[in-house]
């Protein structure tokens, strides 16, 4: 299987000068190949072949007056966009025919010279030194090595974030390491208040980096509302809040890597509900504190490192009710208000905490749990309001 392994860079001065001209040339490239096909996709002709693409906007390009400066970047980046601009067709293409599983894929867009900057190298562009990454017509830049690299990569892509960081990502080809097995299984219920409660009754509370730090967040951004754009003032108001937002970003990420990891060592088993995320932070009072969590970067990394590590990893439908089941004897207790943390089930009795009684109904879901009574026994199951404590 295929991993990246992501290491901060710090170019020089005229390193960096030639970077911003390589995306620079990168961009361009995309921009008017897709300028090309547009117009032949929406008249019904067919789409150029990505030879035909890479012959006219990378090497007549060059020979071109307006395009000249295309030969003092290295040609393989250029090569790696068109590439990534073909296989965008064919996703979207795919996506259209119903040949291709997810959401539906969009057509590729512009890029901008003010989002996210990336360049691919292949091998033969760059080299792996001790200190050092050597990018052809770059040359060699410092790296901070985070952790080893398992193998040789096959590729690496230069990236400058919103917040003038530099990074490099390399793409390994790495093998799955089984962990030992283990009879624990968890059902895992995420919430707002409470990121994760699992079904043997642990609580983990999230580190929520947005809701800590909103009045600065203010702060900035009021600031960088009473700047001209276009200033030099603004440039640095503008990255100040980048830098901000990069921060939450790197605190969430951390806590959510460390949480998936220690899961999947911990239990073969992991079983988590199917949440309409996209949909829940239309919720205008919920989707700053739904944003804050990050609860499909969770599921991600979970999924992930369950194929890497030879976990079992199970997602149970969103219409399951987790949280009107009785775990105890499997009576539907009828809808709760979100504000009810606990309630008492009207059949057996017993006493539930809202999100841990939920959990356990997760992993029942999951196939990986049987209640005492074979779940439901002589139970009724018509719906009934839920009484609080």
């Amino acid at each position: 299987m295929k991993a990246r392994f992501k290491y901060r860079i710090y170019p020089k001065p005229g390193q960096k000068y030639r970077l911003a001209k390589l995306f620079g040339c990168v961009r361009v490239v995309w921009n008017d190949s897709l300028a090309c096909c547009q117009p032949k996709y929406r008249s019904g002709e067919k789409k150029p072949t990505n030879s035909q693409l890479q012959k006219q906007f990378i090497t007549k390009a060059k020979k071109a007056e307006d395009r000249e400066w295309l030969s003092e970047v290295s040609a393989i980046p250029l090569q790696q966009s068109l590439n990534d601009l073909n296989q965008a067709y064919q996703n979207f293409f795919k996506s259209t025919k119903g040949q291709r599983k997810g959401k539906p894929v969009k057509p590729p867009k512009f890029k901008s010279r003010k989002s996210k900057q990336t360049a691919r190298f292949t091998k033969g562009g760059f080299k792996v030194g001790q200190h050092k990454v050597y990018l052809a017509k770059v040359g060699k830049i410092k790296i901070v090595w985070s952790r080893e690299l398992p193998v040789a990569p096959s590729s690496v892509t230069v990236i400058k974030d919103s917040a003038n960081r530099y990074f490099l990502s390399f793409v390994v080809e790495i093998q799955s390491e089984i962990l030992p097995q283990t009879d624990n299984s968890v059902g895992i219920d995420l919430g707002i208040s409470t990121f994760a409660t699992f079904s043997d009754g642990t609580k983990v509370d999230a580190p929520k980096p947005l809701k800590k730090r909103i009045k600065k967040l203010r702060k900035l951004s009021k600031s960088l509302s009473h700047k001209t754009k276009g200033s030099k003032r603004y440039e640095k108001a503008r990255v100040r809040v980048a830098k901000f937002h990069a921060k939450l970003k790197d605190t969430r990420t951390d806590f959510l890597h460390k949480l998936s990891t220690k899961i999947i060592r911990e239990n073969q088993t992991i079983v988590l509900e199917d949440l309409n995320v996209s949909g829940m932070v239309k919720n205008r009072k919920l989707s700053r504190a739904i944003s804050d969590l990050g609860w499909r970067t969770f599921r991600t990394f979970l999924e992930g490192k369950a194929e890497k590590y030879g976990r079992d990893f199970r997602v149970i439908s969103r219409w399951e009710p987790t949280s009107q089941t009785c775990s105890c004897c499997g009576f539907k207790g009828g809808k709760l208000d979100l504000q009810v943390r606990e309630w008492e089930c009207l059949n057996c009795g017993a006493k539930h905490d809202r999100d841990e009684n939920a959990a356990i109904n997760i992993l029942v879901a999951g196939g990986q749990f049987e209640t005492l009574n074979g779940r439901g026994g002589k139970c009724k199951t018509t719906a009934k309001v839920a009484a609080a404590n």
